[in-house]
């Protein structure tokens, strides 16, 4: 068989898979390309570098279509488009240009093709094969235009400097790789250089302060409580004897399911009538929000290089006589390669959670989320725990913050302090994020702005 059929099986495979997605082209464009770019945003890493992919895809779609229609500021300098240029077109091209952008450089490799395929595809789904008119040719241009606006714009932000070299020495209190069975023999720990990265609105990481954490007195009482609580909650062989408790459900749905807010918000705004433009600045700052406090976020994290659960309990001796070690512990879940205070899923949580108050004006936004949880394999004897389907329900976005935080306990990852302080975090960066960008222009001439 030809190389040329063999990729014309490959698209046409990507193109089904697409079309077969729920709900696409039946919601809006900008809703099925906030789907497609969350498909591929796992080919650039974890959470942190998926983050500045989803931001830059938003912007760039917000852009193009404040292009044609100028209701709220744009985030770069695009200059206006053709009125009546396809709005549809300018979304895919935009997101169509953005990813393939950033996917030009990585390595090649299967996974890069596939989701190559699978932009390819949807750009095709949404505009056609071509030869196009003027008005959808006008918004592929602005589309264009807005990709290449955003992409010049994050040239040199610092996303791909490499990890300084570890040297922190092992002592109490100071962070050190995790150690088997949680990640392999040699693991890199990874966000030292992702603190220096150039946010999207916030003048720096260190913007707004977390303060030290009364953790890290490991004399203390409040040390003594969290340890013990991370303990026993957070460990592999309690939660594995508990396999249908509700603590190792929220443990388990978290990770992969409710720090999905991307899917989330779709969920949220799919009966509630917005329109394109709304949808774009919505997705926009909430990708923005979580950008930032992802690299805010690691900037304290590598300021204050707090040690995590599984070590401190496995440590000899931290000096406090309520502390008691114990140097088989494991926790729940994989400790991800980076310091406990401030933790991450929460600073996330906290940003996204703050960004739909900021666009709705209401923290009472009831929700109800599914996941099909993966299999956890279990210490000793102990047979792992099988993939799970777990539905969440939450009154109120700040009721999925806060189970956010205990999250992070019930999996044995994180002191609670350090999730608070994530929390709060996320949601200080998220409200200065949507304070400062993307404003409606409340009629403001074009030329003024």
């Amino acid at each position: 068989m030809s190389r040329i059929v063999m990729n014309i099986r490959v698209v046409c495979l990507a193109l089904l898979s697409v079309l077969a997605l729920p709900g696409l082209v039946a919601a809006d464009v900008v809703i099925d390309w906030n789907r497609i770019a969350e498909m591929v945003a796992p080919r650039f890493g974890g959470p942190q570098p998926q983050s500045r992919v989803q931001a830059m895809v938003q912007i760039a779609v917000h852009d193009a279509l404040n292009a044609i229609d100028p209701r709220y500021d744009r985030y770069t300098s695009l200059g206006l488009a053709d009125p009546d240029a396809s709005p549809d077109a300018a979304v895919a091209a935009a997101s169509r240009q953005t990813l393939l952008g950033l996917l030009a450089p990585l390595p090649s490799s299967p996974a890069k093709q596939v989701a190559i395929d699978t932009v390819e595809a949807a750009y095709l789904a949404t505009v056609g094969p071509g030869p196009y008119d003027a008005l959808t040719q006008a918004g592929i241009d602005v589309g264009d235009d807005a990709a290449a606006a955003i992409l010049a714009l994050r040239v040199g932000d610092g996303s791909d400097a490499p990890n300084p070299p570890f040297t922190l020495p092992p002592g109490p209190g100071v962070y050190q790789p995790t150690p088997n069975p949680e990640f392999p023999a040699v693991i890199t720990p990874f966000g030292a250089a992702w603190a220096h990265v150039t946010p999207f609105v916030l003048r720096h990481g260190a913007q707004f302060e977390v303060e030290p954490g009364a953790i890290f007195d490991l004399a203390g009482a409040r040390y003594a409580s969290e340890y013990n609580e991370v303990k026993q909650v957070g460990s592999a062989r309690v939660r594995g004897l508990l396999p249908n408790s509700e603590e190792s459900d929220i443990a388990r749905f978290w990770p992969g399911g409710g720090s999905n807010w991307n899917l989330t918000t779709r969920e949220i705004v799919s009966s509630r009538g917005l329109d394109r433009w709304e949808h774009a600045r919505l997705f926009a700052l909430l990708n923005i929000g979580q950008a930032d406090a992802f690299i805010a976020n690691q900037w304290w994290k590598w300021t204050y290089t707090f040690w995590r659960p599984v070590t401190a309990i496995r440590w000899p001796d931290d000096g406090n006589p309520d502390t008691a070690s114990d140097p088989d512990w494991r926790p729940f879940l994989v400790t991800p390669p980076y310091p406990d205070y401030p933790c991450a899923l929460p600073a996330s949580a906290g940003a996204a959670a703050e960004s739909l108050r900021q666009f709705f004006g209401t923290d009472a936004i009831p929700f109800a989320r599914t996941f099909n949880a993966p299999a956890v394999p279990l210490p000793d004897a102990m047979p792992p725990l099988p993939p799970k389907v777990i539905t969440r329900s939450f009154e109120s976005l700040s009721d999925a913050t806060a189970e956010a935080q205990s999250a992070r306990v019930y999996a044995g990852i994180h002191f609670r302090e350090g999730c608070e302080a994530g929390a709060r975090q996320g949601i200080q960066v998220a409200r200065f994020v949507a304070k400062q960008s993307l404003r409606p222009t409340k009629g403001k001439p074009e030329e003024a702005k």
